[in-house]
């Protein structure tokens, strides 16, 4: 599976549990890491979760295994590892605080639905 499908359902994931600001910073041109973050952050541990569950749910039916989880129920930043995405789930605090996306400016914002 491409990287940018996997992305996409990655994205379709955190929609259906209402995630806010749902961003794609696409990296292939900077890092060898990976080819896409996605990024969004929910309003406290328990939705959290759920975004977590539903985007390894969506991408293991499609095809793609979670290469390794940082994070657990109680935390505030969760990172899934894809191999081509890493999929960046915060609460709204912890996502001000890292600010990854000024982090990874170098990186070309894509919108989901340009995917």
């Amino acid at each position: 599976m491409e990287s940018h499908e996997m992305a996409k359902i990655a994205c379709d994931a955190l929609e259906e549990k209402k995630a806010g600001g749902i961003q794609v910073i696409d990296i292939r041109g900077i890092s060898v890491i990976a080819d896409y973050f996605v990024l969004a952050d929910g309003e406290n541990t328990n939705q959290i979760q759920a975004m977590q569950e539903s985007v390894d749910e969506m991408l293991y039916k499609a095809g793609a295994e979670v290469k390794q989880i940082e994070g657990n129920r109680k935390s505030t930043w969760i990172l899934m590892d894809y191999g081509d995405i890493i999929v960046h789930l915060f609460s709204k605090e912890d996502r001000l605080f890292y600010d990854l996306e000024r982090i990874w400016r170098d990186g070309k914002l894509v919108e989901p639905k340009d995917l």
